[in-house]
């Protein structure tokens, strides 16, 4: 910022080198004392902040030199009274920063770099290896034709007055994608990156608002990795939350890449984190104009909030809470519209069966018995990584106690169902991969068993087991053997597929991907499994026994 005032010095030193003067404006005894001393205020004002060497030092008169002086201190308080809002903008701006000078105390120890900003500034946090965020403060304009959001700054005074003699001037110009996988460049070189540019607005210049927004912007991508469940709430809907949950709904989200399916199935969501509809940032051709823009979103870890960064010390509890809010009104619908249908056929069985009444207990106390057993949902996954004794495990856990649900995630399910199931559940089971990103829909005190494939232990315990237990959840893992995996037929008994799966790791992701993402299925060992089953039915019984004494109490 000193380096602009210096060139803003230069520019104004040449243009006032262009203009015509007299060489001297002193008294020199031969004109009128109050012409020349008119002539001499004016001098000050073109020549605010001009250096000494611009006046005439010829003359040897105590008088010449009284008018010097005089004329010297006018212009050393004009560029002082010109310059200092300008200065304290500059401090204000170090602040911004994180500068602190002794005695000085932030005012929230949780607010992130970048979060209180001066009027007219652009401040850029690139300090994560996640991601990068900007923050834009004043007069906000986007322009989708260019990839580009303007910031104008207005100043006042003589500098506004001689810079509007001549074209806009950029102050400041920074680039961003604004996606949560700045590490990655070959899916971040998919990312449309913006130009966020802050300008010195002229006097003359006619610029327009289409749609004029009270409340800030929050810009960001949905390309990427988009498509994946886990990458959608991982990279997109928790980061999302994180940036912009201490705005309380007041903000506007303007999307890169943006995508129908997307607002659909995450909408219920949107709306509980917005109070105004998405924009599309590519299509809408009209200028928007924010006070305030936040460009990226930030990230903490997998799956997870992080209350030391977050104001309000918000978790990752308080995200599920939303999601709570999200879906229920949608549920409570389902549930309404299955009573409903299920009064239906009782009606049309108590109508062919005249000794109805006794069928009509039957089935209450049926719904009483089926409400008192643990319930168990099986994330059933189609293609790798599948159980192929998936229907002998379902007859198991039924056999333990359990009442059991299996639910078959995919692109097109419906996530108020797939939340009703969870957040209703008391054990979850499941084979690694992005479908055990639905853990999030437990409710805290649930069990979550994640079964491990070979090659897989350090990604399923980074990417669920970790965050699982964050939310509060009681977390299993259930590491195969070679015997359980489809592998243990493809290879023979002593290659490293089989016996060291972390050197197979270490030769490169697609090695990873080929052989025990994309080629492995399991079959599980329901004897050694079934341990895990028990401890977790156990666990679950112990619980309800507990919530129903807390309530009749």
């Amino acid at each position: 910022m000193g380096r602009y005032y210096y060139q803003r010095y230069l520019k104004l030193k040449k243009a006032m080198q262009q203009i015509p003067f007299r060489e001297h404006f002193v008294n020199d005894g031969d004109g009128d004392d109050e012409d020349e001393e008119s002539r001499a205020g004016a001098a000050a004002l073109v020549f605010v902040c001009a250096p000494p060497s611009y006046h005439n030092k010829r003359s040897s008169s105590t008088t010449s030199r009284t008018k010097l002086l005089s004329l010297l201190l006018l212009s050393l308080l004009s560029c002082t009274f010109i310059l200092a809002p300008h200065a304290f903008s500059l401090f204000s701006f170090a602040d911004s920063f994180g500068a602190e000078d002794e005695g000085l105390v932030a005012a929230d120890v949780n607010a992130p770099l970048c979060s209180s900003i001066s009027n007219g500034t652009i401040c850029c946090d690139r300090s994560g290896i996640r991601t990068d965020v900007c923050i834009m403060k004043g007069d906000v304009r986007t322009n989708s034709a260019s990839s580009s959001i303007f910031l104008y700054k207005d100043t006042n005074g003589f500098i506004n007055y001689v810079s509007s003699m001549v074209e806009e001037e950029e102050l400041q110009h920074e680039k961003i994608r604004p996606y949560t996988r700045k590490w990655e460049t070959s899916v971040m070189d998919t990312i449309d990156e913006l130009d966020l540019v802050a300008k010195k607005e002229n006097a003359t210049a006619n610029h327009h608002c289409d749609v004029v927004h009270d409340v800030p912007a929050v810009f960001f991508s949905t390309g990427g990795y988009t498509g994946n469940v886990y990458h959608e709430f991982n990279d997109g809907i928790l980061p999302l939350y994180i940036t912009s949950q201490h705005l309380k709904k007041k903000v506007v989200f303007v999307i890169l890449e943006y995508h129908n399916w997307w607002i659909m199935k995450y909408g219920n969501i949107l709306s509980r984190l917005s109070d105004y509809p998405a924009i599309d940032f590519s299509r809408d051709k009209r200028t928007h104009c924010f006070p305030e823009a936040i460009v990226g979103l930030r990230i903490h870890d997998e799956l997870t909030v992080n209350p030391s960064l977050m104001r309000g010390n918000k978790t990752v509890i308080d995200f599920r809470n939303v999601l709570d809010q999200a879906y229920w009104p949608r549920i409570r619908g389902l549930i309404q519209d299955e009573e409903r249908e299920a009064r239906e056929k009782l009606r049309e069985k108590l109508t062919l069966s005249p000794s109805s009444d006794p069928s009509f207990k039957i089935v209450k106390e049926v719904q009483g018995y089926q409400s008192k057993k643990p319930k168990l949902v099986i994330l059933s996954r189609n293609g790798s990584r599948a159980i192929t004794n998936e229907n002998l495990l379902v007859k198991m856990a039924e056999d333990i106690g359990f009442q059991v649900q299996v639910v078959r995630p995919d692109r097109t399910s419906e996530l108020a169902k797939i939340y009703r199931a969870l957040n209703s559940s008391d054990v979850m089971v499941g084979v690694h991969g992005a479908a055990m990103t639905h853990f999030l829909f437990m409710k805290p005190g649930s069990v979550f068993i994640q079964v491990i494939p070979l090659g897989t232990d350090w990604a399923a315990e980074t990417y669920y087991g970790e965050p699982a237990r964050k939310l509060g959840l009681k977390y299993i893992g259930y590491t195969i053997l070679p015997r359980e995996s489809s592998l243990y037929d493809q290879y023979d008994k002593n290659d490293p597929v089989l016996r060291d799966p972390s050197s197979v790791n270490e030769k490169g992701w697609q090695y990873t991907k080929t052989i025990y993402l994309d080629g492995q299925n399991v079959r599980l060992n329901l004897r050694r499994f079934q341990k895990r089953l028990v401890r977790a039915y156990d666990y679950s019984i112990n619980r309800i026994s507990q919530n129903c004494h807390h309530q009749s109490q």
